[in-house]
């Protein structure tokens, strides 16, 4: 270091570095300064050894790779040759990120289960979790005879049921490539062979959704609910369809409420017959 760096240009005191400053230690004079930190962005409350650095995309359980591969994109300046070679160096590249058969299964059920999230309209959460299902199912060796399409649509029905999200079998495989048997062949094994938390789905989960889709007031969606609680606890809804249930709740409670409903248009928001709603309503009035 220079005598100028090193002595204060006023007082030619001693400077000293203080932080991002250096400053005279006479006179206080600011000489210089660093405006930068070039310390870690992150504090540590704890004496450990764990490397907090956060940089790069973060990571997601929704790709094979965890979302760390790269990707060679492309340019419209490229010409002739270069262009050519980009191109064979981004085949090559695409190529070398599915290395093995597991890695083009999750390439391909993870883009499915991205797919279907998207059209039925759940968040992030559950498409993380279904595609953490579905590789603890690939790694406990499930999948040998069975197929993707319905491994993908069972671990997102599996997910929903875990975490209360109302949706049925015939949602998803209408927007799925799976069949129903399909899917609920893989659930079966989902649910066996893993030990999932799944238990009954409760009708009031549903009546939200088709309260709002039915564009009924809120009093009705309130009294389908208390209808909702009396089913289950007289054991009504046990063994029966519980979005059904849900459908025949909001028509008992606007029928009770001279709101205009019919049992066709609950049947069909909820994807079941008329039969099905009327002999719920059936026994709900009668108890």
């Amino acid at each position: 270091m220079s005598t100028t760096e090193t002595t204060c240009p006023e007082c030619s005191g001693t400077v000293t570095p203080d932080g991002t400053e250096r400053i005279c230690s006479q006179c206080g004079l600011v000489v210089s300064e660093d405006a930068l930190d070039r310390g870690p962005e992150w504090r540590s409350f704890a004496d450990d050894e764990r490397n907090p650095k956060r940089t790069g995309a973060p990571l997601t359980r929704s790709r094979h790779d965890r979302g760390l591969s790269t990707d060679i994109g492309r340019s419209t300046r490229l010409t002739g040759r270069k262009r050519r070679r980009v191109a064979r160096m981004r085949r090559q590249h695409t190529r070398a990120r599915i290395a093995t058969k597991r890695d083009r299964n999750e390439v391909y059920s993870f883009t499915e289960i991205r797919r279907l999230v998207g059209l039925l309209e759940l968040g992030e959460p559950v498409r993380e979790q279904a595609c953490a299902l579905f590789d603890s199912a690939q790694q406990a060796d499930l999948l040998q005879g069975r197929s993707l399409e319905g491994f993908a649509a069972a671990a997102l029905y599996a997910v929903c049921r875990i975490n209360g999200v109302s949706r049925t079998i015939e949602e998803i495989t209408d927007r799925a490539k799976a069949t129903p048997d399909e899917l609920r062949v893989a659930y079966d094994a989902l649910n066996r062979e893993l030990g999932l938390p799944t238990g009954p789905i409760h009708p009031r989960e549903y009546l939200a959704r088709f309260a709002s889709e039915l564009d009924l007031p809120r009093e009705i969606e309130s009294h389908a609910r208390e209808l909702a609680a009396h089913a289950h606890d007289e054991g009504i809804a046990v063994g029966r369809n519980p979005s059904g249930v849900a459908a025949a709740c909001l028509y008992t409670a606007a029928t009770e409420r001279g709101v205009d409903l019919t049992q066709e248009r609950a049947a069909a928001v909820a994807d079941v017959t008329p039969v099905t709603v009327r002999g719920t309503y059936v026994e709900l009035a009668e108890r």
